[in-house]
């Protein structure tokens, strides 16, 4: 395979570096078949799998017969095959929800945040409610992976995920301004966004498909997994 290297574009310094450092770990790029077999291949077969058992049609279905614990247990499921949450996040999920009335609350609210008509910005605030809402048994369910998590995998042309602590040091090493509160809001997932369309347009000779290339850049920038 040809190694892709990066040519004189209109970049900082740092982000020459951050670039040739995701390029040193996958040569070919996001197209290359390390990068699809190490980051890319087991998001999206999440995707694939949410598209089968909870795409809007499905999801709309199951709310029409109030089968609210199956929505809940089938998101869950689709979650649990990836390592995008920490174990102690999978455990405080799966308390919150078990419930007949927490299931339904987090089933209206996930479904209005992934198929529902308001802006962006009001579907993300009402799901952060509806998380803030849920019963807490040991530790608290509203964190920015599981407010996140559950859009990066269902509408991954539109959802970022957002791993605070990774995400934090990419966009240092990156020079991009990360205005990050540990408060989930509105601004600093907007922000997110920002961030995530500028590795887009830097990288775009490498041709991103969607989300989950740009948070698998993030990701080996940030990540202890790949050293600098």
């Amino acid at each position: 395979m040809k190694t892709i290297t990066v040519k004189d574009r209109k970049l900082n310094s740092s982000r020459s570096k951050c670039i040739k450092k995701f390029l040193h770990y996958f040569p070919g790029g996001y197209q290359g078949k390390k990068f699809i077999s190490w980051e890319r291949d087991y998001k999206w077969n999440a995707h694939l799998e949410w598209e089968e058992k909870l795409n809007d049609d499905i999801f709309l279905e199951l709310l029409s017969k109030r089968n609210y614990a199956e929505i809940a247990r089938r998101a869950l499921s689709i979650e649990s095959k990836t390592n995008l949450l920490f174990s102690f996040e999978k455990m405080a999920l799966r308390d919150g929800v078990k419930t007949p009335a927490a299931a339904q609350s987090f089933s209206l609210g996930l479904f209005d945040y992934l198929y529902g008509n308001g802006s962006m910005q009001q579907r993300f605030e009402l799901f952060r409610d509806v998380l803030a809402k849920l019963p807490v048994k040991q530790t608290r369910v509203l964190t920015w992976p599981l407010q996140t998590v559950f859009g990066f995998i269902a509408r991954p042309d539109e959802h970022m995920y957002l791993k605070p602590t990774v995400t934090k040091a990419a966009a240092a090493k990156y020079q991009f301004d990360f205005d990050y509160s540990s408060k989930v809001n509105w601004h600093t997932y907007e922000n997110l966004l920002e961030f995530a369309e500028v590795v887009r347009k830097d990288t775009g000779k490498w041709k991103p498909r969607d989300m989950i290339d740009l948070q698998s850049f993030i990701w080996v920038l940030g990540s202890d997994e790949y050293p600098d």
